[in-house]
């Protein structure tokens, strides 16, 4: 049973650049390597729900909280966090749809 990662976040104002420098060159190689296939991202230019919503996901829940609960996983968060603000997750079974 595939597990998903469902992240919401948004971007310091100001700090665009950057964060899309580092997602391209660090969060995706980074969660990929773990074990994470990211599988959607969304953009919201106006409206009142988080800016950015993405998605990753395992193939079970052992692998999710092994890569969860690692050492580069909490390097990665730690970097990403410079670049957001209300950074939120959840775990959730997969469907192969669209989730929240």
């Amino acid at each position: 049973m595939q597990i998903k990662l469902l992240m919401t976040w948004d971007i310091q104002q100001g700090r665009d650049q950057e964060y899309f420098e580092f997602l391209v060159r660090e969060w995706v190689p980074g969660i990929t390597r773990l074990g994470m296939q990211p599988t959607e991202s969304w953009y919201t230019q106006y409206g009142d729900c988080p800016q950015i919503m993405t998605a990753g996901i395992t193939k079970d829940l052992d692998t999710m909280r092994r890569i969860l609960n690692s050492e580069e996983w909490s390097d990665l968060h730690s970097r990403l966090l410079q670049y957001v603000n209300n950074y939120e997750q959840k775990i959730v079974r997969a469907t192969g749809s669209f989730q929240l």
